[in-house]
């Protein structure tokens, strides 16, 4: 469960955050002598703040997770906010998706069903597992 919402949270995260910064690019584009304007901007967005509001909430579920489960399955797992990033893109910000981005997509998901296949290994079992060969003569 706080996988998927970690899943979640990212994707809805960086959609907002993209959306935000999309509509004050559009407002007034970027001048390189304008950069505190563009600050205030920023900071005025409500897209912004929510989608940086998520993400924080996206890192300590994170953080959390990786406390509890191996690196080598969150990792893999947790990218398959990538496929939801590409495709909300897509669909939402009305973003253009080439080919060969949505065949990279279709490599992450394959790869996010063979990780998940393997399933996770607890904390505690890893600790059973050290203090049995412990106690193991030899």
């Amino acid at each position: 469960m706080v996988l998927v919402l970690v899943v979640l949270f990212q994707t809805a995260g960086n959609l907002l955050v993209s959306r935000g910064m999309k509509q004050i690019a559009a407002a007034s584009p970027w001048e390189t002598t304008h950069w505190l304007s563009f600050s205030f901007q920023m900071a005025a967005s409500p897209s912004v703040w929510l989608g940086t509001l998520l993400l924080i909430i996206f890192f300590v579920l994170y953080a959390a997770l990786l406390s509890w489960a191996d690196l080598s399955f969150v990792l893999p797992a947790s990218s398959f906010g990538y496929v939801l990033n590409v495709a909300l893109a897509h669909y939402v910000l009305l973003e253009p998706v080439s080919m060969g981005r949505w065949f990279g997509t279709m490599l992450i998901s394959i790869g996010v069903v063979l990780v998940s296949m393997t399933g996770t290994q607890s904390v505690e079992h890893v600790k059973e597992e050290t203090i049995s060969q412990r106690e193991l003569p030899g």
